[in-house]
Formats: C-alpha cells, structure tokens, sequence
C-alpha cells in the first residue's frame, strides 16, 4: 500500500465547515461520529487518560510518518500537530513507496519518484515551518528527482530555520547538483546544528559566515577543496564533530587552531588526501581509514583509530611515528591486513590504557603464517596498558598448528606487562604463537584479572534463542574452532593462575553439531 493520500487533509476540514453549516451539535454526538467527524482526540481523552493538549501533540509527533498523517485526518489537534511537526524524515521507506514489483531493494521506478516527489510537496506545503527541527531527506536510491524539486525543498527547509538538515542523494547526483550555498549565504543557515549532505557539489565562498551555529557536519561523496572546506571551518567556530568520506578532491585538509569546540574528527576513504593537519587544541577522537598520508595533531589527541585497507605496515608506522606525534594517547584501534611479524622499534605510549588490534584478510586466498608473539614488543611499548583486545579473522588463514610437549613453547623473558588487567582474543586460533602469545600474557601480567579467548571470527557461539541460528559459517571455520577450543584445554587452562577468571567461547552444538 502506498502512502496515505494527503488530500484527505483538506477534505476533512471541507466536511467540518459542512457540518457546521448543518448547524449539528457536538455535545449531543456519540462516541462513534465523534470520531467519524474528526473529533477522534476528545474521544481519546474520553475513553483514555486526561492529558493536556500538549500532551496529545507529543505523542502525535512520536507516529511514524504514515500512522501521524493518518490521524491528522480525523483530529484537528492531530491536524495542527501535523502541520507543526517538529522532524520529518522523507524516503521511499517512511512513505511506503515499493522500490519495484517485487517491494525488493534497488534503484525506484520513474513513475515511483514522480509519486515519491509529489507526496514529500505536499507534505512540505501542508507543513507551516513552524518547529520543524529536523528535516531529513533519504533519496540514495532516488535518480530521477528533479534539481527544482531539491532545490524548492531545501528552501523550504532554510526558511523554516531548521536545526538539523540531511540530503542524502543518489551517486549520480555526485557531480551535477549544487548544494544552493547562496541562500545559506543570505543568513538562512545560522539556525542549523547538524548538517549532512552526500552526493553532491557544495562550494562554500571565503568570507561569508553562513553556518556560525553549526555543531556537526558529515560530508560524504561530496564535490568539495581542501580551500573551501577551509573557508567554511574558519567561520564554524560552534563545530563539534567533522566527519569527511569519499571527499576525492580535498588533499590538505587542515583544522584551524579557532575550531577549539572540536572534539572528533572522521575521514574516510578519501583518495587523494596526502595531509591532515588540525590545530583544534580540545580535538580528543580521530578515526581514519586509507591509505598512508601525513598526520600531524596536537597534545589533546586521546583516543585514536587507524583502518588500513592499502597502508602498509600500519604497525611500524603507529610505533615509530605515534608516541611523539600524540604523546597523551590513552585509547588506540588498529585495523590491518595480515602484513608480516610486528616489529622492535623504539617509541613508547606512555599513557595509553586501551588497545584493540586486528587483523582482517583483506585479499582473497590464504594470507600467511603471522607471528602473533611478536606483539609482545608492541606491549611492551605500553607500560600503562590496562586492556588488550585482539580481533583476528581466521577464515582465510593458513597457519601451524600448535602440537607436541608444551614445554617446547617459545618463551620472552624480561617482558612484564603489570597493569594488564583484561584480555580478550577474538578469534583465537590453534596457531603455535597465539598459544605462545596467550600464554605470555598469563605468566607476565602480575594484575590480569579477566581472559576471554573465543574462537568465533564470526558468531558460532551458542544460540541464546531456539528459534533463531547462527550465522552461516564455513566447515574448515567450525573445524578450526574446535581445534582451538582443544589447544585452550591441552596448553592453557592448566597456566591460568586461581586470581583469572578464564571464559572459553565454544563454537555452538545445536548449529554446527554436525559438522564432521
């Protein structure tokens, strides 16, 4: 079914002054033409609780977009409460409108976005812009929506002072449409805190201060230079959060020192970027994902992420180059492909408390045999170190098995790691070294407290919910599970001191029993 005529909007108050004209009393109406005649809110307040009308308009604003536009018809409460609704949120999903015959995912028809177009003009044009807050429009899967269409849209959505503006386009919108900067520039923009935008050529101009109010800005697929995102962060001094991906033109990217409310920082995949540099002295969080550029950040940098789809030695880099560039540094991820053994370097993290590591294959085929103990002189570089997760993404992997006397199992003396408190592999493996690692950390972490050693890359752990199964998985990823879950009993339980609370994740009996 598609989404609710809006015209019944109008109709219902064309009855209203019929029935009024009729001269027909509302005291002497029942409880069923109440609601017949648009009343449906006295007869809610009659039959439920007594709430104030402010109440009533709450709870209408709190309806998904067809249930609220629905009960606009039969309320005139619900009918103001409508035309003052404080977030709309416009897609084929909210408005119900099937992507193909089938109600499958994919690209919608032209006849579907015609509808879709006229449906969201209405809604806008029976909308007072009065409280509207939030104002998203979702169109990734829309192609064919006219430039006029958007444009009177995002007028629309300036006029009405909004707080919070989404445009989420198609990708062949990428380089076409232009983001309408000078209505921003005529001071419609001041009211927006949040603002996100995809898909789309966006041209800020030096000197115009536009968007003062802005607290969060999310870029993404969007035609916009290093100079001019410059421009528009220079007169964003309210900016809390920048999140930047696939932003292919922008190749210095530099944070000015006058950004001192920024506190995160997202940029991902953008594949010409060779610098960034920020001078925002309270930026605490830096997410980043791609290849090897230049980073340069000050002394407030906290808790840091690394993705590494094309960056070589990611590790060496984190080790060499981090413990100067970000000296007070208490949170590090790294996510990086199976490269070779981890390094000793000098450089050490001397406030860094969380480290979360791991290891994903990004290539096809069988990545080689990693030694995992060698990450001993990685935490080593971290004397105040109280969490360790590694993550490893077996499937695959090709590695030794560990086998034979347990005293033939390397050891590192003078390593002691003694405010490790919590450990956990995801992942674990029956590979010789993640033994000889786990083991390590047993003997040498003085304050361990907890070890969780589960071998599932993906979910083949016990199902909580009988009627639900696990994740498909492959027979070599069941089978090496129970491998592992063996090398656990055979070379670890028995080093576990009495003060470890050791938890061993099995792979699940019920899905994966079976398997042979």
């Amino acid at each position: 079914m598609g989404f609710f005529p809006l015209h019944r909007l109008i109709s219902s108050q064309q009855r209203d002054r019929r029935r009024r004209r009729r001269g027909a009393s509302l005291e002497k109406r029942n409880h069923k033409a109440c609601l017949q005649d648009g009343e449906a809110t006295r007869a809610v307040k009659k039959a439920g609780p007594c709430l104030p009308e402010d109440i009533w308009i709450h709870i209408h604003s709190l309806l998904p977009l067809q249930d609220a536009a629905r009960a606009a018809c039969v309320s005139r409460t619900f009918l103001h409460s409508w035309r003052c609704r404080p977030n709309l949120t416009l897609s084929p999903e909210t408005l119900n409108l099937k992507k193909n015959g089938n109600g499958e995912g994919g690209e919608i028809s032209d006849d579907v976005s015609g509808y879709l177009a006229r449906n969201i003009n209405s809604i806008l044009g029976e909308h007072w812009g009065i409280g509207l807050k939030a104002l998203k429009f979702e169109l990734l899967d829309c192609p064919d929506i006219s430039y006029r269409d958007l444009n009177s849209w995002l007028c629309f959505a300036l006029k009405s002072q909004v707080e919070e503006l989404s445009l989420w386009l198609h990708s062949a919108f990428t380089e076409v449409y232009n983001f309408p900067w000078s209505r921003l520039s005529e001071g419609c923009g001041n009211s927006i805190r949040s603002l996100h935008l995809s898909c789309c050529v966006f041209r800020p101009v030096a000197g115009l201060g536009c968007l003062r109010n802005l607290s969060i800005l999310e870029l993404y697929g969007v035609c916009i230079t290093g100079d001019e995102l410059g421009w528009l962060l220079s007169t964003s001094l309210a900016l809390e959060e920048l999140h930047l991906m696939d932003c292919s033109e922008i190749i210095c990217l530099e944070i000015p020192c006058l950004l001192d409310r920024l506190s995160h920082l997202v940029v991902s995949e953008c594949k010409n970027l060779e610098v960034i540099e920020s001078k925002a002295p309270n930026l605490l969080s830096f997410v980043y994902t791609g290849s090897q550029v230049q980073l340069s950040f000050g002394d407030s940098l906290q808790n840091m992420t690394l993705m590494d789809s094309v960056w070589n030695e990611i590790i060496c880099y984190a080790r060499e180059r981090l413990p100067h560039m970000v000296p007070r540094l208490e949170s590090l991820d790294i996510c990086t492909s199976f490269e070779r053994d981890t390094p000793v370097v000098p450089g050490e993290f001397i406030y860094l408390k969380h480290l979360n590591f791991s290891f994903v294959a990004w290539s096809s085929g069988f990545c080689p045999d990693y030694d995992y103990l060698s990450l001993v002189s990685l935490l080593d570089a971290c004397p105040a170190l109280e969490t360790f997760t590694l993550s490893v993404s077996q499937d695959g992997m090709d590695h030794v098995p560990v086998s034979g006397d347990p005293s033939c199992l390397r050891q590192m003396t003078g390593h002691h790691h003694n405010n490790l408190k919590d450990v956990s592999i995801l992942g674990f493996c029956s590979a010789k070294s993640m033994v000889e690692l786990t083991c390590h950390i047993l003997e040498n972490a003085p304050s361990l407290e907890r070890l969780v050693l589960d071998p599932s890359a993906t979910d083949v752990r016990g199902c909580s919910d009988e009627s639900v199964s696990c994740l498909p998985i492959s027979r070599r990823m069941v089978m090496e599970s129970r491998r592992a879950v063996s090398a656990v009993q055979n070379y670890i339980v028995g080093r576990v001191p009495s003060t470890v609370e050791l938890t061993i994740v099995e792979p699940c009996t019920r899905c994966h029993g079976a398997v042979a």
